[in-house]
């Protein structure tokens, strides 16, 4: 067809081939338009309908109302707007009748990166996955940083979840740590997994309204601080916000702020599984990313989860046979000269190897008194912390599959728990944050019946030629279930091998992604990459990722709804027709 413009209009037909037929599709400057002759007038719309891409020209017109036959989405014929927000409003283009020839304005009038900011929104508003995956995938193909997204999710979790900081926007903050170790197509699909987490944890929940601060900002930091423990000791978590918010806006930096709200998730012991800590964690990780000018709304949203967690003093197995509180109290109680005696010899401590047999063993004692004992002998609090955490990965790589299977929640909850308090302490050197680590060691020593009998991490004496083999093996090995000793031989030949470790951790990435969203296993993956950093170089690095590996392979595979879901959006923008045949 020849095209000639005119103010911006383009010639699309005659009049008359339209009325005749009803409607008529034309391939127009790559547009692919439909015109609909109805009433008086004619109308023009993309072909494509904006949920699944089914041609329009196979729908319907009945009282203006066009209706696509593949799910029902109703679109208003003459603006393009839809009826059903899971569907997206369908691009419509202006028309203008020159005696029997219908010319139609092609350009675009709407910002499409603005458009899929909004839908992003509605799909969190309204928990739709499928539009959730559609605005992440075209933002971030639209060349928007990936951290204009995650800010959206955070906002949206911060605000509309009356309970505050929970599941969903722990497994976003997971998922933004992932993205510097994935491949960059993978991006948007861990956004995918962590915003659409956020959308189903808000979804149905009362909005959060915050509290104001305090009339005078003139109130010290250390005494909203001290309020602040005092109304979470009594379960006051609306108090305990308005201290939080006082602080911040009486000047309260990152790290005082970080020294706050550690105290009060670490005044009882290991609060809640250690979820509270590792909440608080990740929230201060989110604002390192999307600014301090959000401190108040995410840190506020933490106050509920301390208020009401459970507290180990009350928990039986932390007071029988062995009374684990009552040595963390005098435990505590030397904490202070213990400090003193090693400061001196800071960063001048050997004792790492010796230290990890005494936390795996059976004498909370012991452990107490040996995680004294390195403090004494310079240990530094994030060395002590990091010991801790190895700790409790060997847990996790030793963990025999004779285990009852829900007892691998057990040591991950251990493990993400020391990983917290460790990372914390690297932001702030927090006194009250210290008592973490002693609980985590704690928690490491009540896990031993996980390794009884302790599972074998494997020590291969032999190398592959290429090893990046085994890492399409592992994928495939995954695709069984309960491949957990398998998996973790095939990621110890590949490191022995000499693999390359980023090209490991990518595709451990992958393997996460493709499975639908399970909140323990993300936050397990995401520890242990924080963990392999921190200690990469070093042989332990490769036990952190053979016990990511076997916890991966206990849990995979699923359905892999999320995954498909994905797959759907980004098949459609690459404009693939999903009604048609393979």
């Amino acid at each position: 067809m020849v095209v000639r413009e005119a103010e911006g209009y383009v010639f699309a037909a005659k009049l008359m081939d339209i009325r005749e037929r009803g409607c008529l599709t034309i391939q127009l400057n790559g547009h692919t338009i439909v015109f609909f002759a109805y009433g008086d007038d004619v109308y023009a719309v993309d072909n494509r309908c904006p949920h699944m891409g089914f041609p329009l020209d196979k729908g319907t017109v009945h009282d203006g109302i066009l209706t696509c036959h593949w799910h029902h989405a109703r679109f208003d014929l003459a603006s393009g707007g839809t009826f059903d927000q899971w569907a997206d409003d369908v691009p419509s283009f202006p028309v203008d009748v020159r005696g029997d020839e219908v010319w139609v304005d092609l350009r675009q009038r709407t910002d499409p990166l603005e458009h899929y900011r909004k839908r992003l929104r509605d799909g969190l508003e309204r928990n739709l996955s499928l539009v959730v995956a559609k605005g992440v995938i075209h933002l971030l193909d639209g060349g928007i940083p990936a951290d204009e997204p995650f800010r959206i999710g955070v906002e949206f979790g911060a605000k509309y979840r009356q309970s505050g900081w929970g599941q969903g926007l722990t497994i976003l903050a997971c998922m933004r740590n992932l993205l510097p170790h994935l491949n960059r197509e993978d991006h948007s699909r861990a956004l995918f997994h962590g915003l659409s987490a956020v959308a189903s944890d808000s979804s149905g929940a009362a909005p959060r309204f915050m509290v104001s601060p305090l009339p005078l900002e003139s109130t010290d930091i250390p005494t909203l601080k001290r309020w602040f423990r005092q109304f979470i000791e009594v379960r006051d978590d609306e108090g305990a916000e308005r201290c939080v918010i006082s602080a911040i806006r009486a000047g309260a930096d990152d790290k005082q702020m970080a020294d706050m709200m550690f105290a009060a998730a670490t005044d009882h012991r290991y609060i809640q599984i250690g979820h509270p800590l590792d909440f608080t964690n990740k929230a201060f990780e989110t604002l390192d990313i999307i600014g301090w000018e959000h401190a108040e709304l995410v840190l506020s949203s933490l106050t509920h989860a301390y208020a009401v967690a459970d507290r180990m003093e009350e928990s039986n197995a932390w007071r029988h046979p062995i009374d684990l509180i009552e040595i963390l109290d005098q435990t505590f109680e030397q904490l202070p000269d213990a400090l003193e005696t090693g400061h001196s010899k800071r960063n001048a401590w050997g004792g790492r190897n010796a230290l990890i047999p005494v936390l795996l063993d059976d004498d909370p004692q012991a452990i107490a008194d040996s995680l004294l004992n390195a403090l004494r002998e310079g240990c530094t609090e994030e060395q002590l912390a990091g010991v801790v955490a190895y700790a409790a990965a060997l847990r996790v790589a030793r963990f025999h599959t004779s285990n009852d299977f829900g007892d691998w929640d057990t040591a991950l909850h251990t493990f993400t728990f020391a990983n917290a308090v460790q990372h914390g302490l690297r932001r702030v050197n927090s006194f009250d944050l210290l008592r973490g680590v002693f609980d985590a060691a704690m928690s490491v020593y009540l896990d031993r019946f996980l390794n009884i009998p302790a599972a074998r991490i494997p020590e291969p004496t032999e190398t592959v030629d290429n090893p990046a083999v085994l890492l399409d093996e592992l994928e495939a090995l995954l695709n069984q279930q309960q491949q957990v000793n398998q998996a973790a031989k095939l990621v110890a030949l590949y490191l022995h091998s000499g693999g390359d470790a980023d090209a490991l951790l990518a595709k451990l990435g992958y393997l996460l992604l493709r499975e639908d969203r399970d909140f323990h296993t993300i936050q397990t993956i995401e520890a242990a990459f924080a963990q392999y950093q921190l200690l990469r170089g070093q042989p332990e690095a490769a036990h952190v990722l053979i016990a990511a590996a076997r916890y991966l392979a206990a849990h995979s595979p699923t359905v892999r709804r999320q995954g498909q879901v994905y797959q759907i959006a980004h098949r459609l923008a690459r404009g693939e027709h999903l009604f048609e045949d393979e």
